[in-house]
């Protein structure tokens, strides 16, 4: 993966990569009590992240045994990169549907997300 590439990124890697930028740095198995996944499951996407440089780890000063996880810059890359993207389409999706439509597309799109498993 080069900079700015990023290919086998799934939904899932993002929204770990995005909470640990938001929240600052974190463990593995904090992440599995927020996610709700388990240890082997985030492990393999841990793995995943940390070998394409999107997250870092670093070994505690005060328990050599833990290890905190945190966004790199190509991972910051990839949360502001998305969210200027969301921004854009939002942008232009407001200059060209009416307030009724753009009202209709939220409700649509929110039935759609509350009946899909992700």
């Amino acid at each position: 993966m080069n900079k700015g590439d990023f290919n086998g990124v799934t939904a899932t890697h993002y929204n770990l990569v995005e909470y640990i930028y938001r929240k600052g740095k974190t463990t593995g198995k904090k992440l599995t009590m927020d996610f709700g996944i388990s240890a082997p499951a985030i492990s393999r996407q841990v793995k995943f992240l940390l070998e394409n440089d999107l997250l870092s780890q670093e070994q505690s000063d005060e328990d050599r045994r833990v290890f905190y996880l945190k966004a790199t810059d190509k991972g910051k890359l990839l949360i502001d990169a998305s969210e200027s993207f969301r921004e854009h389409v939002t942008k232009q999706a407001s200059v060209i549907l009416s307030k009724k439509e753009l009202e209709d597309l939220a409700y649509l799109l929110n039935k759609v997300l509350t009946k899909i498993k992700l």
